[in-house]
């Protein structure tokens, strides 16, 4: 079931290209969440899906850097 504004149902939906999903997700995790979970559960996006797919180009989430590197 998708998340509802307004009585409108909506999706996240993020790059598909892996380098500007890398800094899009750095940029959010920097300036709006204090942790993967946080941004994972209010953006309404899988965090295994999105550890997988940066995962996938070498990339890994640092908790205690609250990044991707």
């Amino acid at each position: 079931m998708l998340p509802e504004i307004k009585g409108e149902k909506y999706m996240t939906v993020l790059p598909e290209d892996p380098m500007i999903l890398f800094s899009f997700i750095n940029t959010k995790l920097r300036d709006n969440y204090v942790s993967l979970d946080e941004l994972c559960d209010d953006m309404h996006i899988s965090k295994a899906d999105l550890v997988a797919k940066l995962g996938s180009v070498g990339f890994e989430y640092n908790p205690q850097q609250n990044k991707f590197w």
